[in-house]
């Protein structure tokens, strides 16, 4: 009997006649079945998921495109062949752009720890230390969540993030840090995710577990190495439950140990015996590269304990074979590698049974201790860079808070005096509207003014996502914006604000209380103040009220300084040869 959410036979509708919603939970469902399946079936996948980023790049929705652009990035960074390419690398940097226009800061940090991987399976230690550093200062801020993602939501993307920087740290061998990050992880997971996003975090939880005690092993740890194989076999079960109602493709008639190779590897390692082996024999199979050579270290210490010495090292043997031909971590493959010649050193004895230790066996040893002497002086350079970004990152957030609107983050009225005075000698055209909230004094009357204040952070966000990422979204003050349009003709930037207006009326009504706009929009005229203009934009924009609200008023002048003429319905045909895009 099968479970999980594979659909590799349906047909699937037409992607245009699909939610935003729902492309979202098919990216989810492709992360989950592409990360326990064969390569051959993940390519599947990841055509599937291009073609569904493509459809979110078309309709443009920001927060849309920036979960399928992550999907995107995770899907060929978490795949070691993949990573490496110059497809990857495009689709990492672009999700980086795109979190850093629309000022998404949990989705930043996550793009620089995607980053990260990519450096890791190219040898790029520093530059991915580095790049870790910049995540982890960004989620040092007081992070606030983005309601307009939802609550669950936003705890997940966190929780994602904080597991993404976690494993980088992890393959740095910065253990301590790694933990610390897994466990602020823990806490978003808690707060609101489902059985699947359970499931990731147990195991990826577990992972690192286990690749902490294997390290602690080879500078002679083994106390310290046992507790944390004991920790990893207590997330394994942990995980059982979530994971019967995961997305994970898996069968309903076996527990997770018997699917996942590092659960079953956790229950073997923290008590190994033959009781493990056929279940680790099944899973030695289908195991990825990343899991493989926690799947083998633990099969060969079950068949060790049964006395079966010379199949653990042919087990051994084999899978440093196969890993020949994939790109794991070089820190796990030192775990394998030492594992072996343990089994298959030539050990001598004393006239007392005494094992005694070769002369070879103590340059490893004294090697071993050099190494994590240098694992602690990368923990300290991450320390270092991480305050300096954190440093860097408060400087420059007092120099934009000078700028910004406190409550709705878009610019204050002195950063839109200093824009105009930027665009005002541009020989480019220039469009300047006023945007005023139909309905807002009743949702501060009727409702409170916290609730008003959630009102204009929506609505100032709703209208800066539908415009370009050139253009200016300011608060002028208490429910008026004015939105600059450079290069873009009285028709064209109509059109476009009428987009805006169009995606604030669609909004829920828990979220705009029903609250809308009225916008006048003008052209910048040839050595034209802008404070005229502004009156201009003004004065139509009293016109779009009159109308009834809701509504955009374009007006040109006819000739010189003749009278204005307001430009009707013809601002939703907008000028063939320039068109404001729906979405950046």
């Amino acid at each position: 009997m099968g479970g999980g959410s594979e659909r590799e036979d349906v047909d699937l509708p037409a992607l245009d006649e699909r939610s935003d919603a729902w492309l979202v939970g098919r990216a989810r469902e492709l992360l989950a079945v592409a990360q326990v399946r064969e390569r051959g079936v993940r390519a599947r996948h990841t055509d599937e998921l291009d073609r569904l980023l493509a459809e979110a790049r078309h309709r443009g929705e920001p927060r849309m495109l920036a979960q399928l652009l992550r999907a995107a990035a995770v899907l060929r960074v978490n795949d070691a062949e993949q990573a490496v390419t110059e497809e990857a690398e495009a689709i990492v940097d672009e999700f980086l752009e795109h979190s850093t226009t629309h000022e998404f800061l949990v989705l930043q940090a996550d793009a620089h720890a995607l980053r990260a991987k990519r450096l890791l399976l190219t040898g790029a230690e520093d530059p991915a230390l580095t790049e870790a550093a910049v995540g982890l200062a960004m989620l040092d801020e007081k992070v606030a969540p983005d309601i307009s993602f939802g609550a669950r939501v936003w705890d997940v993307l966190m929780a994602s993030t904080l597991m993404d920087i976690g494993l980088v740290l992890m393959e740095l061998g910065v253990y301590e840090v790694g933990d610390q990050v897994m466990r602020r992880a823990h806490r978003h997971i808690r707060s609101g995710a489902g059985p699947h996003d359970i499931s990731v975090h147990l195991i990826t939880r577990c992972r690192m577990q286990l690749g902490w005690g294997l390290r602690l092993e080879r500078i002679g740890e083994d106390e310290q190495a046992a507790e944390r194989f004991t920790r990893a076999a207590a997330m394994a079960s942990d995980v059982e439950a979530p994971f019967r109602e995961s997305l994970f493709p898996r069968r309903s008639d076996l527990p997770a140990a018997d699917q996942v190779a590092v659960v079953g590897a956790a229950h073997a390692l923290a008590s190994p015996g033959p009781q493990h082996t056929d279940r680790l024999i099944g899973l030695l199979a289908a195991a990825a590269p990343r899991e493989i050579i926690f799947v083998a270290v633990a099969l060969a210490r079950c068949l060790e304990r049964d006395d079966r010495v010379e199949e653990a090292v042919e087990v051994l043997t084999t899978v440093q074979e196969r890993l020949e031909r994939m790109a794991p971590e070089p820190s796990l493959v030192l775990c394998l590698i030492r594992e072996y010649a343990r089994l298959s050193g030539n050990d001598t004895y004393t006239a007392d049974g005494d094992r005694t230790v070769s002369a070879l066996q103590f340059y490893v040893a004294e090697l071993e201790y050099q190494l994590w002497d240098m694992r602690e002086s990368r923990a300290a350079t991450l320390a270092a860079r991480r305050e300096h970004e954190r440093l860097a990152r408060r400087h420059g957030t007092v120099a934009k808070q000078a700028l910004q609107d406190p409550l709705t983050g878009l610019p204050n009225r002195r950063a839109l005096d200093e824009r105009l005075a930027e665009l005002s000698g541009d020989s480019r055209p220039l469009a300047i509207a006023l945007v005023d909230l139909d309905g807002f004094k009743a949702v501060n009357d009727r409702l409170s003014h916290a609730e008003g204040d959630d009102v204009l952070r929506v609505i100032a966000s709703t209208i800066r996502d539908t415009l370009r990422g050139s253009d200016m979204v300011a608060r002028y003050g208490g429910d008026e914006f004015i939105v600059l349009l450079p290069g873009a003709p009285l028709l064209a930037a109509a059109a476009a604000l009428r987009r805006a207006a169009v995606a604030v009326g669609a909004l829920p009504n828990d979220l705009s209380h029903g609250v809308t706009l009225s916008v006048g929009v003008v052209a910048l005229r040839p050595e034209e103040g802008t404070a005229r203009a502004l009156a201009r934009a003004d004065a139509a924009m009293y016109q779009a009220k009159r109308k009834g609200g809701n509504d955009v008023v374009a007006v040109a002048t006819t000739e010189g300084d003749g009278p204005e003429v307001p430009l009707q319905d013809e601002a939703s045909t907008p000028d063939p040869a320039w068109v404001v895009p729906e979405g950046t």
